[in-house]
């Protein structure tokens, strides 16, 4: 027993080449240099390297020391300029305590897990930002017990017990709605983001909540799930117009989508504001420089970034910091593609 425990204590990179079925030179390339080993090798050594708790003596020491200084920001897509302003709030902040930030883009998932692991288990990196609602990797119970802090920015899923920052996307999505039912506007429809984003969820419930309030009802065809792109938020535009009775305003999950269908409603010879007001949310740059400029829900992007990089900082300066919301401010800007109802509204 005795024998054991000194074993398992001490544990070299032969134990992790032994108990993964490869050599050590492997073993080292799988953890400093995982793009020059297979996927499946990285997963073996991964696997290897949970199994026999090995931490590497360099890593160790820098791990204590705090010296590897480096955060991980995982997006959920690179491309969508949601997440730039964020990330800025979290390399400003970071940057003033010395730890440098990389971005792993979560939108080839399958391909990075293993290389995002890698990292953590290893301590290559010091903590984690996570701007979408799922955790790049599959987390066992043992993986957790090896895992730096993780914080999350911008979404909410409370499942993973993790300190989170971001606004409360129900009662904006509610008052972006009510905004419109206020202009006379009471054939509103939505675009709405991905059915598997949490954020997506609460904002559809917001509209719901809006319509009821004021006696409307909620039309299954006016409410159509995009992607948060251009195109999917064209498409929709599109499909909506062609129903017998289209919609007068239009509340989109995303200033993208919103963006989209109004390059849509243009093509089809409509006028914003005047034949359909069209209400995004973000407040993403693009929506200050449409024509005409974009209605939005504004999100304190730089602010959620920074609030997220402190509560991590607090966790690696060793603070006791609770799991749970942070919410923070939005505000509805009200621009130019929103305007009265031209006609009497109707009452259902």
């Amino acid at each position: 027993m005795l024998e054991h425990k000194q074993e398992s204590t001490a544990t070299t990179m032969k134990d992790v080449a032994d108990r993964a079925g490869v050599s050590t030179a492997t073993v080292s390339r799988a953890l400093m240099s995982p793009e020059k080993v297979s996927a499946a090798t990285r997963k073996k050594v991964a696997q290897a390297v949970t199994d026999t708790g090995y931490l590497p003596h360099v890593l160790s020491r820098n791990a204590k020391r705090g010296a590897s200084r480096t955060i991980m920001v995982i997006v959920p897509d690179i491309c969508d300029p949601f997440f730039s302003e964020i990330i800025r709030g979290i390399e400003v902040t970071a940057a003033k305590q010395g730890y440098l930030v990389l971005i792993g883009d979560c939108a080839h998932q399958n391909q990075q897990e293993k290389f995002f692991m890698n990292l953590m288990l290893t301590r290559q990196i010091d903590g984690m930002v996570l701007l979408g609602s799922q955790v790049p990797f599959d987390t066992g119970v043992e993986e957790q017990r090896n895992l730096p802090p993780m914080v999350m920015a911008n979404e909410f899923a409370p499942e993973l017990e993790l300190p989170t920052v971001h606004i409360d996307n129900l009662t904006a999505a509610f008052e972006a709605v009510n905004y419109l039912w206020q202009l006379g506007h009471r054939r509103i429809a939505c675009i709405a983001g991905p059915e598997n984003m949490p954020l997506c969820h609460y904002r559809l419930q917001g509209y719901i909540q809006a319509l009821r309030r004021h006696g409307l009802t909620v039309d299954p065809h006016y409410i159509i799930r995009g992607d948060f792109t251009f195109a999917t938020g064209a498409a929709a535009l599109k499909q909506l117009m062609a129903l017998t009775k289209p919609p007068e305003a239009l509340f989109c999950h995303s200033d993208m989508m919103a963006l989209g269908a109004m390059s849509q409603a243009k093509s089809m010879g409509l006028r914003v504001p005047q034949d359909i007001s069209l209400m995004g949310f973000d407040d993403i740059e693009l929506s200050r420089y449409s024509e005409p400029q974009l209605t939005t829900v504004a999100q304190p992007r730089f602010n959620i970034g920074r609030e997220a990089m402190l509560l991590l900082l607090e966790q690696l300066q060793g603070k006791a910091v609770n799991n749970g919301s942070r919410l923070l401010d939005f505000e509805l800007k009200v621009r130019a593609s929103t305007a009265r109802a031209t006609k009497r509204p109707e009452k259902t």
